[in-house]
């Protein structure tokens, strides 16, 4: 269902400003100092409960583990496999017979409609324990619910008038429903006279059965202090005759206006238009009374539903299960189709457990289609549930054992950044204080070589309550303090293994595992901007990251690499390089930063290394246009003053309309016409200066190479900021061949999720550079052609005949050559360490690690698989050829008949 154009919310996460991943909430260690008590199912737990791991019948969704949140709520996690891919899936199971344990509907700021709030705010503000996002809502109104809701046992919004729209609800004692509802109420006069009420709390929509088009017109609505705005509601195509009750009392009338004012807490102001306008024209006066009566009733059944006989409601979307089972969807689902990250509600069989889901969108999970969710929820247990907003308004958050806050449990679709909503389901807990039941180990699975970080331990009652530990004195201990060094809960990692950390008071003691990590466990590792001057006396800032092999960047002093330099002398201390001295003759040097092996590199040159200032719009000759994919989709693209941090200079800026687009939508800044902008060099990565607007759209920039191939870059994935910043993006993977063209600069606003995503927006650019390390030491690099044959030693280098002492051989299809040779022949160095059989070559900007039996390479701090691996024979190591020559810029041929290799460059 569109509901409009969402607003994305700019409240962040938890003070902690990172989602809780899964791989980190593994490590909590459990120290046990007391005995079970409490109410409710309590789970002995060793950190997240992993035996046994149920596996549904399905064989697509099988549990990962779980955690106590509270007594009576636990944190499971699911792995489910759909059709595009894996998802993970977080499920708060509540028991609602536990009697400290509840749910309730959390509402915006301050509990109040139009004013929104992130999921995280709204459980940090009522004190949630745990909570997702809720129901949906019209984001290009106020924000109000479109269903209804009851919160604290109060009736704060009505259904609507659409089909097919359910509800969740759980009655005071305890009993959960999911169902569709229907509202209806009155108002009587002093004078017995009655007129129906159409809602309570409503933003203005379409409705589906009434026969009007207007939700406003010829009714009346009841707005309480529970609306802020002044406004009730905002583009309602009517206007308004509007009545203040307080005490029961009518204290204001105003004939076709608003009351200018705010509903007060002892009142509530009665909308109404049309003949409800007339009614009270006629039946009601200043002074005298006038009562209010309504209910609820289930749509299924007829039976009447007092709103204050309920602990709580939330509206939805449409049913999804069905007496355990997948249901017909109850309206069209076309709007919040696609595989996306979900929220939903369930319960039981036995009316016993409540179920609070969340299915993942991130760098772990792909999400689901609402087919495979109702999979999901069968397969866990549920016996009825609903819909609830989903895509990038998923977002969950949970307390961790210890933890006084709930913390956002995984990344939204838009990572940490939560958006903003008009409500939330919420689990509370009423637990008194217990006694201390244990500690959890709260720091990090993983560290690497060099690394530390703070380990803390928190307390718990026997309600599985936060509990004040800060009297207790604990010791800290490494079972193997070679791999991790432990000194007053700061833990270091020395060397690639795993260690038990154990925090020890008294007799009682935690443990958990922490595992440093080796070159194994590194995908990338990057040193600064991989590049600068080979000049006697400079200094290069050079922090570096690592990226594991899971995706985690994680970043590492400087100091704790080993460093070789090549082709001069330096020093490397507190993350910058210096160039001490440079060797005679010397064009390249090589700054090599090691990391249990794997390699981080910088390529400095006696010229240039990177384009600095390629752009920056002060002097544009060419021209600059607007374009779109799609008809509809307006706007301009200008060289234009900037403004901010960039008020002195010309920007680039890009305004863009695609209100009246459809389908995937393209607004393009456009370079030179159809032609672009060449880029001579080269290019590993580009930075540029991008003035962001918040709409969360896609941005990127394209390329044509010399071939007449094109290539895209990912400049940032979600626009989600305002004002300038600079992006760095990787080019290295790209694959072009040079001179290359920029042609576009873009947004891009996808055809899934198009309702939270701007459509309307105005970004700018400046200051754009690229670094092309590919260019470093071409100087010194020879051209020319060689010639070798299989079985030979021998080799003809322009001509002339040289001898080699290993001849090229063939294995398993392969060509293997002795690549000294052919750095002699065109130019650069190779490097072997017999300890770690590893052969290192260099060639201009490019600096290459190969192992022998390895089936991988590191190239210029880059982990690549390959499918051919180095070869030891006859005490000589053999490359394989043609991975390596045109890595390092050269062209191979294979001459079948003669088995003739010809390499040029």
């Amino acid at each position: 269902m569109v509901l409009g154009n969402r607003k994305q919310g700019n409240e962040k996460v938890d003070g902690r400003g990172i989602a809780k991943r899964w791989a980190i909430l593994t490590l909590a260690g459990v120290l046990w100092v007391g005995p079970v008590a409490g109410t409710g199912a309590l789970i002995p737990l060793n950190g997240w409960i992993s035996a046994p791991i149920a596996s549904a019948a399905s064989g697509s969704t099988v549990k990962l583990g779980e955690e106590i949140i509270t007594s009576g709520a636990t944190l499971m996690k699911y792995r489910f496999k759909g059709s595009k891919g894996t998802a993970l899936a977080d499920i708060v199971r509540v028991d609602l017979q536990n009697p400290y344990v509840k749910l309730d509907v959390m509402t915006g700021k301050n509990g109040q409609f139009t004013t929104r709030q992130s999921t995280g705010g709204m459980a940090k503000e009522t004190g949630a324990v745990a909570g997702v996002n809720g129901d949906y809502f019209n984001t290009s109104s106020e924000g109000a619910p479109i269903g209804g809701q009851v919160s604290k046992g109060v009736l704060m919004s009505t259904p609507s008038d659409l089909t097919g729209m359910y509800a969740f609800a759980v009655t005071k004692d305890g009993s959960p429903m999911v169902e569709q509802f229907t509202f209806e109420g009155t108002v009587k006069a002093g004078d017995g006279s009655t007129f129906p009420l159409a809602g309570m709390n409503k933003a203005s929509y379409s409705p589906e059965t009434s026969g009007s088009s207007y939700s406003h017109s010829n009714a009346m609505y009841i707005y309480t202090s529970a609306w802020k705005a002044i406004e009730r509601p905002k583009n309602s195509s009517t206007t308004p005759t509007e009545v203040l009750v307080q005490n029961g009392v009518v204290t204001q009338i105003s004939n076709n206006a608003t009351l200018n004012i705010t509903v007060p807490q002892d009142g509530y102001i009665l909308r109404t238009h049309g003949k409800a306008a007339d009614y009270v024209k006629a039946h009601l006066t200043v002074g005298e009374t006038v009562e209010t009566s309504y209910h609820l009733r289930v749509k299924s059944t007829g039976s009447e539903v007092d709103p204050s006989n309920l602990q709580m409601m939330i509206g939805g979307h449409t049913i999804l299960v069905n007496d355990g089972q997948k249901t017909s969807f109850s309206r069209s689902t076309t709007s919040i189709g696609g595989t996306r990250a979900r929220t939903a509600l369930g319960y039981s069989r036995d009316k016993r457990y409540a179920y609070v889901i969340a299915v993942e969108k991130n760098g772990n999970s792909v999400g689901v289609s609402l087919s495979e969710l109702q999979t999901l929820m069968k397969d866990i247990g549920v016996w009825k549930g609903m819909n609830l907003d989903g895509g990038g308004s998923t977002t969950m958050v949970t307390r961790d054992l210890g933890d006084t806050t709930a913390g956002l449990t995984f990344n939204t679709e838009y990572g940490t950044e939560q958006r903003s909503v008009v409500n939330g389901v919420g689990v509370y807990t009423s637990a008194p204080k217990g006694t201390l039941k244990g500690f959890t180990i709260k720091g990090n699975k993983t560290l690497l070589i060099g690394q530390t970080g703070s380990y803390s331990f928190k307390g718990y009652d026997t309600y599985y309550n936060p509990f004040d530990t800060s009297n207790v004195q604990v010791t800290w201990k490494s079972s193997n303090p070679s791999v991790v060094s432990v000194s007053g809960g700061v833990v270091k990692g020395a060397k690639p293994g795993t260690a038990t950390l154990t925090a020890s008071s008294g007799s009682a003691s935690a443990t958990t595992k922490v595992t440093v990590l080796g070159a194994d466990e590194i995908s990338s590792l990057t040193a600064g901007s991989g590049t600068g001057s080979l000049t006697a006396g400079a200094k290069i800032e050079v922090p570096v990251t690592a990226k594991t092999k899971d995706g985690q960047g994680v970043s590492i002093s400087s100091d704790a690499l080993k460093w070789e330099f090549i082709g001069f002398k330096g020093s490397v201390k507190d993350n910058q390089l210096t160039v001490n001295t440079v060797d005679a003759g010397v064009k390249t040097g090589y700054a090599i930063g090691r990391y249990d092996g794997f390699s981080a590199v910088v390529f400095l040159s006696a010229g240039g290394a990177s384009t600095n200032n390629w752009e920056n719009f002060e002097n544009v000759s060419y021209p600059v246009d607007f374009t779109s994919n799609v008809e509809g989709v307006t706007g301009t693209a200008a060289v234009v003053q900037g403004d901010g941090d960039h008020a002195n200079s010309k920007v680039l800026e890009l305004n863009y309309d695609m209100t009246n687009g459809s389908g995937k939508m393209y607004a393009y800044a456009q370079l030179n016409g159809t032609t672009g902008k060449t880029l001579e060099q080269a290019a590993t990565s580009i930075s540029i200066d991008v003035r962001g607007d918040k709409s969360l759209n896609w941005l990127r920039a394209e390329l044509e190479d010399a071939q007449g191939k094109t290539a895209y870059i990912d400049l940032a994935k979600v626009i989600d900021w305002n004002g300038w910043k600079t992006i760095n993006a990787d080019m290295s993977g790209l694959n072009i061949s040079y001179p290359a063209k920029l042609k576009r600069l873009y947004v891009v606003n996808v055809a899934e999720g198009q309702d939270e995503r701007a459509k309307t927006g105005n970004i700018a650019f400046d200051n754009i550079s690229f670094n092309t390390p590919g260019t470093v030491g071409t100087e010194g690099l020879k051209k020319g052609t060689a010639q070798m044959a299989i079985g030979q030693k021998s080799m003809t280098v322009n001509g002339t005949l040289t001898t080699i002492d290993a001849a090229p051989m063939t294995r398993n299809g392969s060509t293997y050559v002795p690549i000294k040779y052919v750095l002699d022949a065109f130019g650069g160095q190779a490097k072997w360490n017999a300890g770690d059989q590893r052969i290192t070559i260099m060639r201009g900007g490019v600096l290459m690690d190969l192992t022998v039996g390895k089936k991988e390479v590191v190239l210029n701090g880059k982990r690549q698989s390959t499918d051919v691996a180095p070869i030891v024979l006859g005490g000589r190591t053999l490359v394989p050829l043609r991975l390596v020559s045109e890595q390092l810029g050269m062209t191979v041929k294979w001459e079948q008949e003669t088995k003739t290799i010809t390499l040029q460059s």
